[in-house]
């Protein structure tokens, strides 16, 4: 056999084999990608913003496509957002919005009436700003922005919406798979969550896969919870007032494994990643070294303390207010991103966790759905971030439609 005809045999042999492995691959992990790239914004959707009649109580018309519990009307608050992420309220109750891809923040004002709204450009020129958080007192009011590499605090000027002095409180790292930072007020300082750079690694900066303390005196981070792959939202309970996150586990184990999470956060504990997942399940595809005792057990790890459907992507997460009455004590609304690395979609939804006194969880209800296609093929967005405010109206963002809905009680 000449030498070309070999060369030209093997890289046959080689380029079939990729093809293979590619096409096993994809049957494996990624029959359910679709949904995250097939579909987009719909005319439905205008439907909402023009009528405001919107969807109510588990009934479906004016070919809108949400299904929501009894007692609840969906509309569209405002349209034509590029990719918008987290949601805050101002001082005055107004919802603060975050646009990443743009570098922009803006406020969603309500001042013309609620058919009526005003965007209004609080901050531009940043990089990739995600978390918001405000510090406000008689005084002077800051806007904390996580933006990628930095957390970063301007004035507020409440009433005219807008943010000036830029100030740099820290840096962060930047790179690798996880970008978004999230931040929310704790004690005297700020919580920020840092995700890993990979899917499952030892990382060599200490920072990712973490959740840190940010003094705002001395401006310095210093770890608060590690273990944390993705841990992309945090919320306070309204009545401990501890922080409970959301938590994407890692790729690649199959349908149904590993779960997703929700993690009640503690001052230096360690959450498994990328060792332990779930309740204290060994990781033994990612690690393979032997210990002297279990690797994954309490009070070196801390189990997770709801266990959500894998690949589901959980992303914000928010408690009813006291104000909503005892019939949503408790409770907890969790918006489902929707999955990529699974063979049949799932998520693109929000739920509701229905919790006792203690935080623990009773039942488990659909929320609002519609997102997903009826043949799970396709979606016209995904849920990302809820902000419930006192006057029972609930506020949703949407990254790929674009879309900010309005959610209303009206029972």
């Amino acid at each position: 056999m000449s030498r070309t005809r070999f060369i030209i045999i093997s890289g046959l042999v080689i380029l079939f084999g990729i093809i293979a492995y590619g096409g096993w691959f994809y049957y494996t992990n990624l029959r359910g990608v679709g949904p995250v790239y097939l579909g987009g914004y719909t005319p439905a959707l205008d439907n909402l913003n023009r009528d405001r009649g919107g969807v109510a109580g588990n009934q479906k018309f004016d070919n809108t496509p949400f299904t929501t519990l009894d007692g609840f009307k969906v509309s569209v608050l405002m349209t034509k957002l590029t990719a918008p992420r987290d949601l805050e309220l101002d001082p005055r109750g107004t919802v603060v919005v975050s646009i990443p891809e743009e570098g922009r923040v803006v406020a969603l004002n309500e001042e013309g009436g609620i058919g009526k709204i005003q965007v209004s450009e609080v901050i531009s020129n940043l990089n990739k700003p995600h978390g918001l958080a405000f510090d406000c007192n008689v005084d002077h009011c800051y806007l904390y922005v996580a933006e990628e590499n930095q957390i970063s605090r301007f004035n507020y000027n409440i009433g005219e919406y807008s943010g000036s002095n830029k100030e740099k409180i820290v840096d962060l790292p930047t790179g690798g798979r996880h970008w978004t930072r999230s931040i929310i007020k704790y004690e005297d300082g700020l919580l920020v969550s840092i995700g890993s750079s990979c899917d499952t690694c030892q990382e060599e900066d200490k920072r990712r896969g973490s959740v840190q303390y940010v003094n705002l005196e001395e401006r310095t981070l210093t770890h608060f919870a590690t273990g944390l792959r993705n841990s992309v939202f945090l919320t306070k309970h309204p009545t401990t007032e501890e922080i409970w996150v959301t938590e994407m586990g890692r790729d690649f184990l199959g349908d149904d494994l590993p779960p997703d999470e929700i993690n009640i956060l503690k001052r230096g504990g360690n959450y498994g990643w990328p060792i332990c997942y779930g309740n204290n399940i060994h990781d033994t595809v990612f690690d393979k070294n032997t210990y002297i005792r279990n690797p994954c057990q309490e009070p070196t790890e801390i189990p997770s303390k709801i266990d959500l459907p894998a690949h589901s992507a959980p992303l914000g997460l928010s408690f009813f207010p006291d104000s909503w009455g005892e019939a949503f004590k408790d409770d907890l609304l969790v918006a489902y991103h929707g999955s990529w690395n699974r063979t049949e979609p799932t998520g693109y939804k929000i739920v509701r966790l229905n919790l006792n006194e203690n935080g623990d969880l009773e039942s488990t209800e659909d929320f609002m759905t519609g997102w997903l296609s009826q043949d799970k093929k396709s979606s016209f967005g995904r849920p990302v971030d809820i902000l419930i405010r006192d006057d029972q109206k609930i506020f949703i963002s949407d990254d790929k439609a674009g879309v900010v809905y309005l959610v209303e009680y009206f029972e």
